[in-house]
């Protein structure tokens, strides 16, 4: 490594990047692990990056997948969601946060955002890796394609680009983490809510073997994927929306600002197949296609050899019921219709969570259904399969910290453990009434101990209790 003007550079096998040092190390942005992704090439797999001369500037970020404008009502998400689409070609980029970009061959976290396969980026506040290189980690975040060119299943594409790029962005720091102080052979992959289910894809997947030796799955999906007959009924709802065949040949020229454009035209469709419903309730029509779920294929990927850590938080549903102001004028016929549309015998799913949940408001059982059908269920399928082939190697947790936000009733709702997880809880754009964590202060201490649990699992494997037992499943509380 040299300097120029005190700012650090690296030399990368595809060129020369320059830095910033930042009171916990160095951050280098926008290093392209890939060719920009450009008409057609939008629905090609990820091409080689072919390198820059020079010195390439990695102070700034860097541009945004296209992706639409996100409201959560009541809620401001900006710390989620980031800015948006920021237009430019090479948003195939990862952001590297690191000590010092030496020979010291630190543990190497690789971060994969949530955004239901449409929006967000590696750009959102929430994804600051200050403090996992404060303690010794080298963080790198990751960008991907999302939406039409990352996920609609087109004849003559390869599918699930999207999570192609994540593996090509894998590969790009086996080949060069070592530049920036990481030791490619401990690498951990984890990721929030779809880029949680991006990353239990990756351990079915029999390309990533060797590329990772831990993964992290923040409310995920195991079994969230769509079956092929499912995505095909959205590509002809693209299709007929854009007016072209569904094939990659005639999506190639459409700019992306139209493909932006028809989205809410694939809202809301019927995936119900007969033999197979919809895995992710309505709420977004992209997922990964596959013929067999991520949870029911391990074997076929790296799983039995990778250590997991995996969970939920307790109230999912919520971010989908409360920022909307639903929570409370949810009635009975309300978690009646949305259970018909998650299950085959709704009457008996319903009857099994009041038993559960007897003192639960409708609202509060319409919560729990999603939480269970969008998260729970497919995590609880992962983490038995990983158990079974993986030995003493399955690590499961369960978060329970109520956030205080619109008058205390978001709760422990989805994305609310990430805070705590990249150890930013005290930051105070993150507390007022509107706002992720709410006006009270985060509890002392919590963040430090999930931030150090990561820290640990990503250093040794084990991030400081038992091991997932399926025959007694119980899951580590944290916050609760």
């Amino acid at each position: 490594m040299s300097s120029f003007q005190s700012d650090p550079v690296v030399e990368t096998p595809a060129g020369a990047v320059r830095g910033v040092r930042d009171g916990s190390g160095e951050r280098y942005r926008a290093i392209p692990y890939a060719a920009a992704p450009t008409g057609a090439g939008r629905f090609a797999p990820p091409a080689p990056q072919p390198g820059w001369a020079g010195v390439r500037d990695g102070t700034r970020p860097s541009p945004t997948a296209p992706q639409p404008a996100r409201d959560f009502g009541l809620l401001d998400m900006t710390p989620y969601f980031g800015p948006g689409w920021v237009p430019g070609e090479e948003y195939l980029a990862v952001d590297v946060h690191t000590p010092a970009a030496d020979d010291g061959r630190r543990p190497v976290m690789v971060f994969v955002h949530g955004g239901g396969f449409v929006t967000g980026s590696n750009r959102a506040a929430l994804y600051d890796g200050s403090a996992f290189a404060r303690d010794g980690v080298v963080l790198v975040t990751v960008n991907y394609r999302l939406g039409i060119p990352g996920f609609l299943d087109l004849p003559g594409a390869p599918p699930n680009r999207g999570l192609l790029d994540v593996l090509a962005a894998l590969r790009w720091v086996r080949d060069t983490i070592s530049a920036f102080g990481g030791d490619p052979t401990n690498v951990t992959v984890f990721g929030q809510s779809a880029g949680a289910t991006l990353t239990g894809a990756l351990l079915a997947l029999p390309e990533a073997k060797g590329l990772f030796r831990r993964t992290i799955v923040q409310s995920g999906n195991g079994t969230g994927a769509f079956s092929p007959e499912q995505a095909h009924r959205v590509t002809a709802a693209a299709a007929a929306a854009l007016g072209v065949e569904a094939t990659a040949e005639a999506f190639a020229p459409i700019p992306d600002e139209r493909f932006l454009a028809i989205l809410p035209a694939l809202a809301g469709l019927d995936l119900d197949t007969g033999t197979t419903r919809d895995p992710l309730a309505g709420l977004s029509p992209f997922s990964l296609v596959l013929p067999v779920q991520p949870a029911d294929a391990l074997a076929d990927g790296p799983a039995g050899d990778v250590d997991l850590l995996i969970g939920t938080n307790t109230e999912e549903g919520h971010l989908y019921l409360v920022p909307q102001g639903v929570l409370d004028s949810t009635t009975q016929a309300d978690v009646l219709t949305l259970a018909t549309r998650l299950h085959a015998d709704p009457d008996a799913v319903l009857a099994a969570q009041r038993v559960a949940r007897p003192d639960h408001t409708p609202g509060e059982l319409r919560s729990a259904l999603l939480g269970h059908t969008l998260f729970e269920s497919g995590t609880k399928r992962m983490a038995q399969a990983h158990a079974r082939i993986s030995g003493d190697r399955t690590y499961v947790y369960s978060f329970g910290y109520r956030s205080t936000a619109l008058g205390g009733r978001l709760g422990a709702a989805h994305t609310v453990e990430l805070p705590f997880v990249f150890d930013i809880a005290d930051k105070p754009w993150l507390h007022g009434d509107t706002r992720m964590l709410g006006p009270d202060p985060a509890p002392a201490g919590l963040a430090a101990h999930l931030h150090g649990a990561w820290i640990a699992f990503a250093t040794t494997g084990a991030p400081g209790w038992a091991a997932y037992d399926p025959r007694h499943p119980v899951a580590e509380p944290l916050g609760h």
